[in-house]
């Protein structure tokens, strides 16, 4: 009986300090699950195929910083995690602990140089890797040609440069010469913008007052989204469009079709509605930037399909639709998407041009 009651109270006066586990042992075991961990949580960064597929030289520069970001950060936030999940399982408060007092413990010098010395060196590493990509992608190539982003609610326009004393050649619709350095050139005509090409790994803010830019190196034939990374208003989701990257005989075979001149218009120098369609007239977004049009070539989806949605209709209503959108509104489309300004930006005669020319192609 007493041995009993010896082994009980040797049980109640038992100190904090001999029922948690041994500081070595603690150690060991949190950097086991830590590299593990550590090494599974890499793995899997690695694996994830976070991008589309890469169609510029300079994505597969940033694929590779954003690889080594991975691999540094995955055991950095391992690394904390399992410390502070690891010290909550073994060293919580248990059951008549309330009052009592942790152990005295002293300042490691030694291990705070340490914890404080290797991040330091860590990020000034990264930094310096950070920069030297930055600056190898931004770096200026011979021979690279200029193209003006311009953008606007809720579509991209571009603007092509021709040659002096020529104007540069407009369009809704983004092509690119394969392994041709370009510089975008961007702009905003009302608020901020982000012009991303995802593809591209690039992407820089359009401000209003302001011109931003960045280069690119296109290196794979194909169509990819351009999208705007910045909200923008109640059509924000729906300002896409497409970039082509093609052969530079296709690019001229474009450019060819693109400066043709237009059918002669009835009365001499009058507008011609779909020169304005397609390109706009410098102050307003072109209207295939946003709507499809199979007269137009234009595929676009901002707006509604003008080939169902304006067939049958008169001149009286194809007006108002331009100068007042809201008026009527498309079912599955909401007002506010379509600027409300081209009563202002479009001169009468080009109003009547356009709408002349939208009524022929829509067969109303």
């Amino acid at each position: 009986m007493a041995e009993e009651e010896t082994t009980r109270e040797g049980a109640r006066t038992k100190s904090p300090e001999e029922v948690r586990p041994r500081g070595q042992a603690s150690l060991a075991q949190m950097i086991i699950i830590g590299a593990i961990a550590s090494a599974l949580g890499i793995a899997l960064g690695l694996i994830i195929n976070w991008f589309p597929t890469p169609a510029s030289t300079q994505a597969k520069k940033i694929d590779t910083l954003y690889d080594v970001l991975i691999i540094v950060s995955v055991p950095v936030f391992v690394l904390v995690t399992v410390v502070v999940l690891f010290s909550v399982w073994k060293f919580r408060q248990r059951p008549g602990e309330e009052l009592a007092d942790g152990p005295p413990i002293h300042g490691n010098t030694r291990l705070e140089v340490i914890w404080t010395a290797i991040p330091a060196i860590v990020l000034v590493a990264l930094c310096t890797y950070a920069y030297v990509t930055l600056t190898d992608i931004e770096e200026a190539k011979a021979g690279e040609q200029r193209i003006t982003v311009i953008g606007q609610q809720f579509a991209w326009t571009f603007e092509y440069p021709q040659g002096a004393g020529k104007q540069p050649l407009r369009s809704n619709q983004l092509y690119l010469k394969e392994n041709q350095p370009v510089q975008f050139i961007v702009k905003s005509r009302d608020v901020i913008h982000d012009f991303w090409v995802p593809a591209f790994r690039m992407k820089i803010d359009a401000v209003p007052g302001i011109t931003t830019s960045y280069r690119i190196t296109p290196n794979r034939r194909g169509n990819y989204d351009v999208v705007c990374a910045e909200l923008c208003g109640l059509g924000h989701a729906l300002m896409r469009q497409t970039a082509h990257v093609v052969t530079p005989s296709a690019y001229d075979a474009w450019v060819k079709k693109l400066t043709a001149p237009p059918a002669a218009s009835p009365g001499g120098g009058a507008p011609d509605g779909k020169t304005l369609f397609t390109q706009g007239n410098g102050q307003s977004t072109a209207c295939g930037a946003c709507h499809t049009l199979a007269d137009a070539g234009t595929s676009a989806s901002t707006g509604p399909d003008l080939d169902t949605g304006l067939k049958g209709k008169d001149a009286a209503f194809i007006k108002q639709s331009i100068i007042d959108p809201d008026a009527v509104v498309t079912q599955g489309y909401n007002k506010g998407i379509m600027p409300n300004n081209f009563g202002q930006t479009l001169s009468a005669a080009e109003q009547d041009a356009l709408v002349s020319y939208l009524q022929k192609a829509t067969g109303g």
